[in-house]
């Protein structure tokens, strides 16, 4: 068996590192040690981590190459990334984001506002 990848997770203005199994999901790394990807409505109705529904996103860092449509366009485009269609490879960062409905997150704010 492979040596764990930690896994640092921040939720608001909290941090917690939990190590993972190396090519974990991450969606189900996450939620299997209590850490939600998803808002209010969508943590009863998802896909299931089959990368159709896009709530499960996260900023993640290293942000690791994209191989799901979506992922691609988010990278291209600066959005969040679906936790559903990352592994945890190397020690990563994830910041859970807030969702206000469905899978939608609040707009980022700029530092100078």
């Amino acid at each position: 068996m492979d040596d764990p990848v930690p896994l640092t997770v921040i939720d608001g203005d909290t941090e917690t590192t939990v190590d993972v199994e190396r090519g974990a999901n991450l969606r189900r790394a996450l939620l299997d040690r209590g850490f939600s990807v998803y808002g209010s409505l969508s943590r009863h109705t998802n896909c299931g981590g089959r990368g159709l529904c896009a709530t499960c996103t996260v900023d993640v860092d290293p942000a690791p190459e994209p191989s799901h449509w979506h992922d691609a366009a988010a990278v291209r485009f600066g959005y969040p990334r679906l936790s559903c269609q990352l592994s945890v490879t190397e020690p990563t960062t994830v910041r859970l984001l807030d969702k206000v409905l469905w899978g939608q997150v609040l707009p980022r704010r700029r530092a100078d506002e």
